[in-house]
């Protein structure tokens, strides 16, 4: 390993949280570990690496108390925070596994993660706070809780001054920790033993619990965190993910954290309290390089230049973009009016089960091109391979096909929890010897890959990866909904819209009403940004004579490329083509009156 980026014990053990902490407290104590961009404006708090190894030991002790061991799985449902990413940092220290959950998920996707994983407790705030808005995540807890008998404790932090109901199994978490020691002996762990789990969805139901272990994936974020962004000692790193998605795990807290790095943890929203949010933020803490999502430029591009000029962003040196393939209009934007023209802009491709960046612009030769919109270049190490659907290895250049990883790089997923056959079949099944992406890819003339989009039932909702089959299950639990069929479209801020199509038991004047119940389900169930924009009623779905529902052809319908239907012949009814065509232009009349 390149010296500073990762300490290892004899025998190949290491305990990830001295990497990322001890090792620099060591050295510079004083050094600014994070900064916390709290959601109310201008109300930032800096965090040494002093003082965050004193938060994540006395966090460890406390878990450690109330009997949390080496291989225990710890439920994290927070806001970004530094208290957080300590309490990654401790599960880290004892050798517990956390995994994180989104704070905007429902009580139900937090209780169906809590029992795949079997969590022993869950680490919370009272309440978050975010655009302004107070968000329960206690009594989103205790909801959750209530159906998993495996939590024995749930660790309460305080995040604003109202009081929760607090019962027998509820811990008041900094009133422990003041009580608790300082120093914690790290657990000596294995190269692979399990570091975290993340849940991500898969294109059929229930989400899947990735599996990241200790060495590999430190290594391939601290590499990647300072190779694609050129990060140099003293910058101030923003990455503007939460926490509960694998990029604030890779380039919030990891990547960063081991290389020494200042980074940002970022609480709010890019329009809150106006859409000069992020640039304001630049500004005050002299960012250096800014990683965010396509959805929000695309989210920002619309309200004009003025939000970014206002402020001053000559510290950017590097720009990148991160969760769904970037298109070009923002990709412009983003380079000319907020970096100037003078910015590197790294658009990156990667996935939750890669761990890390695998194809970016930099690193390469110096002032090597750029080109809009692009991934371009592997990082070190990832052999990337394009297939037909014959399962070759398609040969040469200006050529498309589905992207495998053609050898195993350090950073990759090592199984699904508690499902090793589910990883082998989603990940290593439809192209023996590779490592298949789900994406499909364009190889330019010059040898350059550019990610065209999945290539499975799988949608890309600002960023949040989605499988249809996950709203139709949630959907399929209304009484007089029997039938419905889930599928994206594009959508000019989110990248992708879900666009359902449903069937109902019998006629009723009841529409619009069940609709909105729909939409009520799919909330609690899985997250307010899983909810379909678009609702259309059919009489019936398109489907196979073996009863396989062609949501291909529900695709071409709401992208309105019903001229190229391609073949109908293995319709049970081809005759539903028709009908379903006309329900939709009504929809569409009626909407546009």
């Amino acid at each position: 390993a390149p010296a500073g980026s990762a300490r290892w014990f004899l025998g190949g053990r290491l305990n990830v949280s001295v990497n990322c902490l001890d090792q620099h407290v060591e050295k510079s104590p004083n050094r600014v570990a994070l900064i916390w961009e709290r959601d109310e404006p201008g109300t930032a708090v800096h965090v040494t690496y002093r003082e965050l190894l004193d938060l994540t030991c006395r966090l460890a002790n406390t878990l450690k108390k109330y009997g949390i061991q080496k291989g225990d799985r710890v439920a994290i449902y927070m806001s970004v925070s530094p208290l957080s990413v300590a309490a990654m940092l401790a599960c880290a220290r004892i050798g517990a596994v956390h995994t994180v959950v989104f704070a905007g998920f429902s009580a139900e996707s937090l209780a169906g993660r809590i029992l795949d994983s079997g969590c022993k407790a869950v680490i919370t705030y009272n309440q978050g706070v975010r655009g302004g808005r107070i968000i329960e995540l206690k009594t989103t807890v205790d909801e959750a809780v209530k159906n998993c008998p495996s939590i024995k404790h749930v660790f309460v932090a305080q995040r604003t001054d109202n009081k929760v109901q607090m019962g027998d199994r509820d811990v008041p978490l900094e009133e422990e920790m003041t009580k608790a020691d300082s120093v914690c002996t790290p657990e000596s762990m294995d190269s692979e033993d399990m570091l975290f789990m993340l849940y991500t969805s898969g294109s059929t139901g229930k989400p899947k619990g990735i599996v990241h272990t200790q060495a590999g994936y430190l290594l391939y974020t601290a590499l990647t965190h300072k190779y694609v962004f050129d990060y140099q000692q003293g910058d101030v790193f923003g990455c503007v993910a939460d926490i509960g998605w694998i990029t604030g795990h890779s380039y919030v807290v990891y990547g960063p954290l081991c290389n020494g790095a200042t980074s940002v943890l970022f609480e709010s929203t890019p329009v809150y309290p106006d859409p000069g949010r992020y640039w304001e933020v630049v500004q005050r803490l002299k960012i250096n390089q800014f990683y965010g999502a396509p959805t929000a430029i695309r989210l920002l591009l619309n309200y004009g230049e003025e939000w970014v000029k206002k402020y001053d962003r000559s510290s950017l040196k590097v720009l990148g973009s991160v969760g769904e393939p970037i298109n070009k209009e923002a990709w412009q934007w983003f380079y000319q009016v907020v970096g100037e023209g003078r910015c590197t802009l790294v658009d990156t491709w990667w996935q939750t089960e890669t761990g890390g960046i695998c194809i970016a612009p930099r690193p390469s030769e110096e002032k090597a091109e750029i080109i809009p919109a692009m991934a371009m270049r592997p990082f070190f190490g990832i052999v990337p391979v394009l297939m037909d659907e014959n399962g070759e290895v398609i040969e040469g250049n200006d050529v498309s096909g589905a992207l495998c990883i053609a050898q195993p790089w350090p950073g990759m997923a090592r199984t699904i929890y508690g499902d090793h056959q589910r990883f082998i079949d989603a990940y290593f099944k439809a192209y023996p010897g590779y490592y298949f992406t789900g994406d499909g890819a364009y190889r330019s003339q010059k040898g350059y890959y550019q990610i065209t989009g999945r290539m499975d039932d799988v949608i890309n909702i600002s960023g949040h990866r989605l499988g249809t089959a996950e709203i139709e299950d949630a959907m399929a639990d209304h009484p007089e909904v029997p039938e419905t069929a889930v599928v994206g479209y594009p959508h000019r801020i989110k990248g992708e819209g879900a666009f359902a199509f449903i069937v109902l038991k019998e006629q009723t004047a009841r529409v619009d009403h069940i609709k909105e119940e729909l939409k009520t389900i799919v909330a609690s169930k899985i997250a307010k940004y899983a909810v379909p924009d678009h609702i259309l009623v059919v009489k019936r779905l398109p489907k196979t004579r073996s009863g396989k529902i062609m949501r291909r052809l529900l695709r071409k319908v709401v992208t309105e490329q019903s001229s190229n239907m391609g073949d109908v012949t293995t319709l049970d009814d081809p005759s539903v083509v028709k009908e379903i065509l006309d329900a939709y232009q009504k929809y569409k009349e009626k909407s546009s009156s």
